[in-house]
């Protein structure tokens, strides 16, 4: 796909040319792209101009000074209000009057593209165009109620002698009157006649019709700033703020119209996870019930500080409250309640693990603290000089920062991510090798740690003891600063410690002056505002990177270049000023900088939580049978997480941090949600394997990335520069995790090898023998490990019954109404080497379906067989063995003639050891028995039966196992049950030929397609023993492909390992089945599947093994991913543009553009695997 391909195809183009107009306005629609009548124009402008004809029916009476001006505003508010009903009353009128005709009739064709057939100025179809009517009556009355209100205010806000007041120029006066009546007007028609659609668009649904008190929440708080300027003239402040946002009141359509002013639910969200965590000092959450929960409860401790009179009492109740809110108290607590059996909550992706030792670590540290702060406000206070106690603790302060600082950069690939580590072990290649260099940093990490758990939260708890603005309580200020400081101080060590540095740094050097920032300001504000001017720098930075990435790479790179792009660069030369304007108001609000369609063209994204989706975490994802590999490596991946974090190799953890994880062919999301002291919250999505081109492209630049700083150690300097700064992702570590590392090997030389089909039918013999012989070996153990006396009550019930039935056995050949469709095994041709491309068969059913029943509750005697069929069995054989020739059609069946009745004889075993290995006697088919025993005899390998015997372990038996092995070997009974066990299986695989399979057959057989034959419809029916044959046949064709890559099998003694390794060790399948997903899920340590490449012509095999390999783990810009997100929800939510083929999915190797589309949440982006919030402990 070119760079030049459309960013909107040709109807989404004028699908957007007709939305947006509409927008601008809040509802009306001018645009309709077909002929319409007048009146519907006009319809729609008198409704839009309505709240200014009753608004200024109060205006003219109050500035004639008939009426004051709140009798104005009621009076306009109370006609708007009417007003409104009478609109939704019209609409509910013409939506009953069409009911009954639209539940007869089909919808008119013409309203199949947003068409309709006007039939009058006020007919039903122009209402219901004009006036689409709320889904709830609850909305009806309250959006009603709520537009009388808004004309109301809107008239007192813009009465002329007010504004005249405010300004005292005239032309002003009528420039915002005119146009604050146009703002009014727009959130009037949003509200009570049609709802535009919101460039803000937070969710893809509003359910609750939310979207239309956008517009009039944002009119009633400009108008609440006037209403508290009319009542508190004093404030110098608000009367600038006020005169401002007149001024801003006018442009608020154009805010509406380009989306930054945020939908109020995610302005809610955002507006409670900014006031956490700047000012209560917590962290933003996983999920908004735990943001409203913790809101409340840090709110509701900062209010109670206030009241306490005593310092020391405030120091014990911040410094406690502090320590206890930073902790993961709900999940500790949910572990808890479980362990106890209180909660039944399953939660398998938990890695928390608390115990008794977390428990009193958290105490010991709560009662450190607590002594610590009170000690030394009561003891070793002092006025701050550079000789205090607060100005030595900053001193060691300042030194702890820089020694943890050079800690962490040691721990990753790059310092700062732009020069090689020296210290960090680049050759990754060699895993025992890399852990061994690796442990020496591990040891500079434990030291880390201490000092950031345990060293650095005490001594600036220390240091806010020794404070000076505890002496000024109560005080509203202090109680906000101080309260967020110790709380903060736990929640995030790292960035508080940064934050109380440059306090100390600049009190130190200006503690005698009469700066503003000491006079006015006390040290919890202080650090307030740093903490402040300290993310906001962080975002500057990283939104100025990502603007520089975007542009630069629209030129660099050739398949980004389009037509446009010379044009654009320009532009953003020309208006750089106000580009960066939009880039400084996109960090100040904290929202995304928005890269319309990811090309240079840069606008202000609304602010929106850091998750940046309304959604659960981990409640949706795109589920395919890849997704069970990533749900069996997170649980192994958390807890390596847990050392990478605590090491600091990745770097500070803060809540909206993005990294990306690699591993063959498997890539990792992983957000950070949210952070607090010895713990962190964590989302992990797992991105599709498939090899689409665009996927492919930059996954290919992520390894370039990852090899460049993990694998070329050899041809780079210890203090090389990392050539993919410009990149947003930056590499960061590796880290051990137990994964399924996958190979996939051609198999030519080895299925189409003659001598290795030649040996296949020897082989599977000895592996479907052992098959049988286990399979009843453990189901005698199975019923041994009952109660001895349920089982000799069970035995003395079988035995009667069995003597009350003997001779009632018998056989039924049943017919079949379905036609035989299908090819026999006999005919080689079909199956043969020239075919491999054939598509597989499915199997037939048969015409005729031999069944060996019972009697109803007829059982066998254990320790005996039915053996013996009569001469009306006999003719049936030759039946079926001219069937087996002929291959069509069946003969018809007299159904006068009685069915025949088969009378056994009983054959007992020699010995009593026999019968825990007695095969069932449903898992032989007589009919075939007696035509090949013969042959099967032959074949029999009786020496590997007698040692597979040998091996079996009978100790749980009360006899002695010695002697009833010996007897049992030497049964002939028992030899003769397997091999008529055998001979129904094998002859129902292989067909009536002796010839050798070929390779195709062997692929189709794999596969589960065996050609058709009576025999095989009475194998299939009876899944057990077909699964279990099954299960042969793949340990075969692996014992086969063992073979030719290892050697020969010497002796018995290897082949049983083979076979017990396969059965313990591995699943031999099919990728496409349930249980190899169970088997990932299990962690077999190896996996085999079979396969066929249709473009090369060869086979494949392909081998997870399960082994702990290295996943390379590299940080992400985070607001290049907010940005290239905040375009996804308003390409897909808004212009609707969701083309597989369009410009801003395609393959970008700097932006990662494709991966970052993927890991959206759905339905935007559709990862393959999303956790639920993972909470991974960091000591």
């Amino acid at each position: 796909m070119g760079p030049d391909v459309p960013l909107l195809n040709d109807y989404k183009q004028e699908f957007v040319w007709k939305r947006f107009p509409q927008t601008v306005l809040g509802g009306p629609r001018f645009k309709l792209g077909y002929t319409a009548p007048p009146y519907i124009y006009i319809n729609q402008v008198i409704l839009f101009l309505t709240p200014w004809v009753l608004g200024g029916v109060g205006t003219a009476l109050c500035e004639v000074t008939i009426i004051p001006d709140y009798y104005a505003a009621v009076l306009s508010g109370g006609l708007m209000l009417i007003a409104s009903f009478i609109i939704q009353l019209l609409n509910q009128y013409a939506q009953r009057r069409t009911s009954t005709v639209e539940r007869l009739q089909n919808q008119n064709t013409l309203t199949d593209e947003d068409d309709y057939d006007f039939s009058g100025c006020l007919g039903s179809e122009t209402v219901k165009f004009i006036i689409p009517g709320k889904k709830f009556i609850v909305n009806l009355i309250f959006h009603s109620i709520l537009a009388g209100v808004l004309c109301g205010l809107g008239t007192w806000y813009l009465l002329p002698y007010r504004l005249d007041l405010l300004y005292g120029n005239l032309g002003g006066t009528v420039m915002i009157f005119v146009f604050g009546w146009i703002t009014v007007c727009i959130g009037e028609y949003s509200l009570i006649v049609n709802s535009a659609t919101e460039t803000a668009t937070f969710h893809a649904q509003d359910t609750y019709e939310i979207t239309p008190l956008l517009r009039p929440v944002y009119i009633l708080a400009f108008i609440a700033v006037d209403i508290a300027y009319r009542f508190v003239v004093s404030v110098p402040a608000l009367i600038w703020a006020n005169k401002i946002l007149h001024v801003i009141f006018l442009f608020l359509p154009f805010l509406w119209a380009l989306g930054i002013l945020p939908p109020l639910d995610a302005l809610l969200l955002w507006g409670m996870e900014q006031t956490l965590q700047f000012v209560l000092g917590g962290s933003p959450m996983s999920s908004n019930f735990r943001l409203v929960i913790t809101f409340i409860i840090s709110a509701g401790v900062t209010i109670s500080a206030y009241f306490i009179p005593d310092s020391i009492g405030f120091v014990l109740f911040v410094s406690g409250f502090g320590f206890l809110l930073s902790l993961n108290l709900t999940e500790m607590g949910i572990v808890l309640l479980r362990k106890s059996g209180k909660c039944s909550r399953i939660s398998d992706s938990f890695h928390w693990k608390v115990t008794w030792k977390e428990l009193l670590v958290y105490f010991v540290i709560l009662i450190l603290v607590l002594l610590e702060s009170s000690l030394l406000h009561h003891f070793c206070y002092s006025a701050f000089s550079l000789h205090s106690p607060q100005a030595i603790v900053s001193y060691c302060l300042i030194v702890l920062l820089v020694f943890l600082w050079i800690l962490k950069e040691i721990q990753g690939a790059y310092v700062l991510g732009i020069i090689r580590n020296p210290f960090f072990q680049n050759d990754i290649r060699m895993l025992n090798v890399f852990m061994k260099k690796q442990s020496r940093l591990q040891k500079a990490a434990l030291v880390r740690r201490i000092l950031l758990t345990l060293v650095s939260p005490l001594m600036m708890a220390a240091y806010l003891s020794l404070d000076t603005s505890l002496y000024s309580l109560p005080s509203v200020s202090a109680c906000i600063g101080l309260t967020r400081a110790y709380r903060m101080i736990w929640q995030n060590t790292e960035n508080a410690l940064l934050e109380m540095v440059i306090v100390s740094i600049v009190q130190l050097f200006v503690f005698n002056t009469t700066v503003w920032w000491n006079v006015d300001l006390d040290t919890g504000i202080r650090l307030l505002l740093v903490a402040v001017i300290r993310d906001r720098l962080y975002q500057l930075v990283s939104k100025l990177q990502f603007a520089i990435t975007v542009l630069l790479t629209s030129w660099t790179e050739k398949k980004q270049r389009r037509k446009s792009t010379s044009s654009l660069i320009t532009i953003n030369i020309i208006f750089f000023p106000l580009v960066l304007t939009f880039i400084i108001l996109s960090a100040l609000l904290s929202s995304p900088l928005l890269a319309l369609f990811t090309l240079p063209v840069f606008l202000v994204g609304f602010p929106r939580p850091i998750r940046s989706w309304p959604g659960v975490v981990g409640a949706a994802a795109c589920v395919c049978s890849d997704t069970v590999y990533y749900q069996q490596m997170v649980p192994g991946f958390a807890a390596a997480l847990q050392s990478a974090f605590a090491s600091g190799s990745l770097g500070v953890v803060t809540p909206g941090l993005h990294f990306l994880c690699r591993f063959q062919d498997r890539l990792i999301w992983l957000l950070i949600l949210e952070s607090g002291y010895t713990y962190c919250c964590v989302n992990v999505k797992g991105l599709e394997l498939q090899e689409t081109s665009c996927h492919t492209a930059e996954a290919r630049r992520v390894d370039e990335v990852f090899e460049m700083a993990f694998e070329q150690a050899e041809n780079t300097s210890r203090f090389a520069f990392n050539n993919h700064f410009g990149n947003i992702l930056t590499p960061c570590t590796v880290v051990p995790v137990r994964v399924y590392s996958d190979a996939r090997n051609v198999l030519s030389g080895i299925i189409d090898s003659h001598e290795n089909l030649k040996q296949f039918k020897d082989d599977f013999i000895k592996v479907l023998l052992w098959v049988l012989i286990q399979t009843c070996y453990k189901k005698s153990k199975v019923k041994e490990n009952k109660h001895p006396e349920q089982w000799e009550e069970q035995e003395l019930s079988l035995s009667q019954k069995q003597q009350e039935l003997v001779g009632q056995h018998h056989i039924e050949h049943k017919e079949s109404s379905k036609d035989l469709e299908s090819f026999h095994e006999d005919i080689g041709d079909e199956w043969s080497d020239d075919d491999i491309f054939e598509i597989l068969p499915h199997p037939k059913t048969s015409g005729i379906k031999p069944v060996i029943t019972a009697a109803t509750g007829g059982f066998s005697i254990p320790g005996s067989v039915q053996t013996h069929i009569d001469a009306h069995v006999e003719q049936d054989v030759a039946v079926d063995k001219l069937y087996s020739v002929v291959g069509f059609g069946l003969p018809a069946t007299d159904r006068g003639n009685p069915t025949h009745v088969e009378h056994f004889k009983m054959v007992e075993f020699n010995s009593s050891y026999s019968k825990f290995l007695s095969i069932p006697q449903d898992w032989i088919f007589v009919s075939l028995v007696n035509l090949k025993m013969r042959e099967m005899k032959q074949m029999f390998p009786t020496d590997w039966y007698e040692f597979v015997l040998t091996q079996l372990d009978f100790h749980h038996l009360s006899e002695k196992p010695s002697a009833l092995l010996e007897e049992g070997i030497r049964d002939r009974a028992l030899r003769d049950l397997y091999v008529q066990g055998l001979t129904s299986i094998y002859y129902a695989f292989f067909g009536m030929e002796n010839s050798s399979p070929s390779s195709a057959w062997l692929f189709r057989a794999y596969l589960g397609g065996i050609p058709w034959s009576i025999s095989l419809d009475w194998l299939t029916g009876n899944p057990e023993l077909f699964q279990l044959a099954l299960k042969a046949f793949r340990y075969t064709f692996k014992l086969m492909v063992d073979k030719a890559s290892l050697g020969p099998v010497e002796d018995f003694k290897e082949l049983l390992n083979y076979l017990e390794e396969y059965d313990n060790d591995w699943y031999i399948g099919l990728v496409s089945d349930s249980e190899w997903q169970q088997a990932v899920l299990q962690e077999k340590p190896y996996l085999f599947s079979l396969g066929h490449d249709p473009n090369m012509g060869v086979y494949t095999g392909r081998v997870l093994t399960l082994q702990e390999q290295l996943v390379q783990i590299g940080k992400l810009n985070a607001e290049a991913v907010r940005g290239q997100w905040a375009n996804l929800s308003w390409e897909l939510l808004y212009a609707t543009n969701d083309d597989e083929e369009r410009y801003s999915i395609q393959a970008h190797p700097v932006l990662l553009r494709n991966l970052t589309v993927q890991a959206a949440d759905p339905p935007l982006g559709y990862p393959i695997y999303s956790s639920v919030p993972l909470h991974v402990p960091l000591y």
